[in-house]
């Protein structure tokens, strides 16, 4: 029987905004209070309790969060930071606007996640940290990754974006010592609209980026104008905007109430995907390696040659069926900026760049009904057949 093609179209991600979110929204806006303020503070509470930090500074980007986080570290011009190329190009961004330089390092090619075996090599006289990220939500080898750290006296910073419920060997993705930061954009796996979170365990550390994220200002305005406040306020240093404000955080507070039925639900959809996909010639999946917990924040397919399709004809091929889909990523020491600069070429990261060129990311998201899913598998037949 053929497969009759859907007239609406599937997206590739939906929000699960519930009835909580909104009247936790009208709320906010009849109290008065609309920037940072006690929400906000509720929301920052919640998740390092829930992660288990000491210290959660609610943001307004992931962006954001690295940028502090290297300012925090006082990385600066003449610095080097060692980093995955298979990642979105905020992560790298981040090392420029500090005026450190990106070292980039292959990857794992059956998780996406930077190659252990490769950092130590790139490690010199003048890196400052190794920024890592949970490729769509699988932890890296953070073991191999902190004895590197420890015996080289160099920090790790984990982009955390995709890893809010992810785990290694029973350790939170965030928890492994120094700063970290999540995403709450509208596409994570919880949102916010817009949104991050810094999280550290560092008390003097916490400090100065809570001041940093607020222009470097000793009080933020819940601090001046609330009934208990004082209006003075002094500047610490030159900060940055980056404050979450409570419109947001009306959100993210029962946003994370519902993680963790969220991660059941992306669980199964993946798994059933990963097994189905897994008999079609010409495609594989990203592994789960090892002892952790992935948040299963995305679904990439990885096109081998067998695939006998270049991975953008195949996205031509699924919006022609009404199947949106995402690419995660095209690798960033590729793009012309960092080409130009710093002479990056094909063949720096092999595996890196053989993976950014053959993934296509395909719908996964809480609300997708079974029938959905079920036309995703489908059509991904109809189109390798």
């Amino acid at each position: 029987m053929a497969l009759e093609k859907r007239t609406d179209h599937l997206y590739f991600h939906r929000p699960w905004i519930g009835p909580e979110e909104k009247q936790e929204i009208l709320d906010c806006l009849d109290s008065g209070w609309l920037t940072t303020g006690p929400r906000t503070k509720e929301f920052e509470k919640r998740f390092a309790e829930r992660i288990g930090v000491k210290h959660a500074i609610a943001l307004n980007s992931c962006t954001a969060g690295l940028h502090l986080a290297l300012v925090g570290l006082n990385v600066g011009p003449g610095d080097e930071i060692v980093t995955t190329p298979l990642t979105f190009v905020a992560t790298v961004n981040v090392i420029e606007h500090v005026g450190a330089r990106p070292v980039f390092i292959d990857v794992d090619p059956r998780t996406g996640n930077i190659d252990p075996s490769k950092i130590e090599r790139a490690i010199t006289p003048k890196t400052k940290a190794i920024l890592i990220v949970h490729y769509v939500g699988h932890p890296c080898e953070m073991d191999a990754i902190c004895d590197i750290a420890r015996r080289r006296s160099v920090p790790v910073i984990e982009d955390a974006a995709h890893a809010t419920e992810s785990e290694y060997k029973g350790k939170r993705c965030g928890t492994f010592g120094h700063p970290a930061a999540f995403s709450f954009y509208a596409t994570k796996n919880i949102t916010t609209g817009e949104g991050g979170m810094l999280v550290t365990d560092d008390d003097a550390l916490a400090t100065r980026l809570r001041i940093l994220a607020l222009h470097g200002m000793n009080r933020d305005a819940w601090k001046r104008y609330s009934a208990e406040g004082s209006p003075t306020w002094q500047l610490e240093e030159p900060g940055f905007k980056y404050n979450m404000f409570d419109l947001q955080a009306a959100l993210g507070i029962h946003q994370l109430d519902k993680l963790e039925m969220f991660w059941r639900r992306r669980k199964e959809i993946v798994h059933r995907m990963r097994r189905e996909i897994s008999e079609i010639p010409g495609l594989r999946t990203v592994e789960d390696a090892g002892d952790v917990k992935s948040a299963y924040h995305l679904m990439p397919i990885y096109l081998t040659p067998k695939a006998k399709m270049k991975r953008d004809e195949a996205n031509r091929a699924y919006k022609d069926w009404n199947v949106g889909t995402g690419i995660h990523f095209e690798c960033v020491h590729l793009q012309p900026y960092y080409r130009k600069k710093y002479g990056c070429k094909p063949g720096d990261c092999p595996v890196a760049e053989e993976m950014g060129a053959n993934t296509l990311s395909l719908p996964l998201y809480p609300k997708m009904s079974d029938d959905d899913v079920q036309y995703v598998l489908d059509v991904t037949r109809a189109i390798f057949r």
